[in-house]
């Protein structure tokens, strides 16, 4: 199986985009991942896929907490920075605006749902991990249009 094909045929697949975040000790970082899904509601797990090679990874595997910020569509720039896209890697979180709910895994104000977690497992995938999180804490913003990525651009939803 060709990888190209595979990357040509997922781009047909339309996702909503999150933020995934760690934290270890005053280290931070966070990268945008549309790889996310719920797995269970009781118990509460969710999944993420994240690049073995990624410094976001790296502070998952050591801290054992992540921490997903569901986008809102006004968070382009926010996906923008966090995929590596506008900023460098060191300055991602520059101006901004972030809060913990449990774990001390940063948020990212403004999206539409916050879910942080711990690693229940991990499953190595080759060049990238599939965790599983188990969900401590959970906050929802009541208002708010989901950001949508379809082949390769961002999208809204329309009624």
């Amino acid at each position: 199986m060709p990888p190209e094909l595979l990357r040509l045929a997922m781009r047909q697949w339309t996702t909503g985009v999150t933020v995934v975040t760690s934290r270890v000790g005053d280290l931070i970082h966070g990268m945008t991942v549309n790889s996310f899904t719920s797995v269970s509601i009781e118990p509460p797990l969710i999944t993420v896929t994240l690049a073995n090679q990624a410094r976001t990874y790296s502070l998952v595997v050591e801290s054992g907490f992540f921490a997903v910020t569901i986008l809102s569509a006004a968070q382009v720039e926010i996906s923008d920075r966090f995929a590596g896209r506008t900023v460098l890697d060191d300055e991602r979180f520059v101006g901004v605006p972030v809060f913990p709910l449990v774990t001390g895994c940063p948020l990212i104000a403004g999206g539409l749902a916050f879910l942080d977690c711990r690693v229940a497992t991990a499953h190595p995938l080759g060049e990238s991990t599939l965790f599983i999180g188990e969900v401590l804490a959970a906050q929802i913003t009541p208002d708010g249009e989901p950001l949508v990525y379809h082949n390769r651009d961002y999208h809204r939803l329309r009624e």
